[in-house]
């Protein structure tokens, strides 16, 4: 009898610590898959009505590869951790940063050079490095969109300054957000050495400064302010979905600056095969498909758009503003701070 409890006992032992191995296998394998690649990106991009979720969907679907999404707030926030961080991070890929922040990503030395298989087929005007250490996979033109049941039009950056406009403009931080950045960028190419002035003359239109695109648009199709920095197809947006032309984008005399989007490979990426067959998705149709009706941008190759993109106004001076140096940045706060005192 003793001899059979002490059986019974090593028994019920071996199958709590069988149990236990099995759990942690199975907790194991669930780890490995969740991680069969990891990409890096803005918050926008991988919510609900952003390309993320579809994107996931298929390239799992043709691939068997799990993406595990990180958003970091905005592009601009994503480039700052990575290079805080260097090789510490646990991404596979940054996807979302614009020519405006390449510089200081490309500087880093962190992204490792990979062509694309297709890539012949993306349009050369928006190839942002020759060596393919980002990949563009979309782009659009930065501009004022406007509420055109509360208000007429800017039709240049002079119009932005004048007092029928006051505390109406939301705009963007450049320090945080690429769109607020490439704003900053826009203004420069214009201004040139004379920036600095014309941002205080239009300080008075601005109602408030926002972390990011979504949370200035947000306030925007609240209603707070009818003019927020946006894009040239944003209005299509509007149409597609509320079926409505209420929400324009002001096409200014100046020109407008281009964004164009773009991914890269980390030299520390623990999936590098996987990430190098995303990279090579990504400029497929069925990504690029993917694009118009969730990050409302246009796509890097040819590929039918959707009729919405009808209203999207286009403009006859597409400019490509050069890089902002952290000095310019400092000066724009130091600015922004004086002259929101003075007030």
């Amino acid at each position: 009898m003793k001899k059979n409890k002490t059986g019974i006992i090593i028994c019920a032992t071996a199958a709590v610590l069988l149990y236990v191995f099995l759990l942690s296998g199975l907790s194991a394998c669930k780890k490995e898959k969740s991680a069969d690649l990891v990409i890096w990106t803005y918050d926008s991009f991988n919510s609900e009505w952003g390309p993320g979720p579809d994107v996931s969907k298929i390239f799992e679907e043709k691939t068997g590869i799990e993406i595990t999404w990180v958003s970091h707030g905005d592009a601009g926030e994503i480039v700052s951790r990575l290079i805080q961080e260097r090789n510490a991070s646990n991404a596979d890929i940054i996807l979302g940063l614009d020519q405006n922040l390449a510089v200081r990503i490309l500087d880093s030395g962190l992204l490792e050079a990979y062509r694309p298989r297709g890539y012949e087929k993306i349009f050369g005007d928006v190839v942002l490095d020759a060596d393919f250490r980002i990949t563009p996979f979309d782009y659009s033109y930065f501009a004022i969109v406007y509420d055109s049941q509360a208000v007429n039009p800017p039709l240049s950056f002079e119009d932005l300054t004048s007092p029928q406009f006051k505390q109406k403009l939301i705009l963007i931080d450049p320090r945080t957000s690429s769109p607020g950045l490439g704003f900053f960028a826009w203004v420069k190419e214009i201004y040139g050495t004379e920036w600095k002035d014309y941002w205080r003359r239009i300080q008075p239109s601005i109602l408030t400064i926002a972390d990011g695109w979504s949370p200035a648009y947000g306030l925007f199709t609240r209603g707070e302010a009818p003019l927020v920095l946006s894009y040239t197809t944003s209005p299509g947006y509007h149409l597609e979905y509320e079926e409505t032309e209420r929400y324009k984008a002001a096409i200014f005399s100046d020109g407008h600056a281009m964004q164009i989007e773009a991914a890269g490979l980390l030299k520390s990426a623990k999936n590098k095969d996987n990430a190098k067959i995303f990279l090579d998705f990504m400029i497929s149709p069925d990504f690029q498909n993917i694009i118009p009706l969730t990050n409302w941008m246009y796509p890097v190759i040819d590929v039918p758009l959707p009729d919405s993109f009808r209203i999207n106004p286009k403009s006859d001076k597409p400019l490509l503003p050069g890089p902002v140096s952290e000095i310019e940045l400092n000066e724009w706060t130091a600015l922004m701070i004086n002259s929101a005192g003075q007030n």
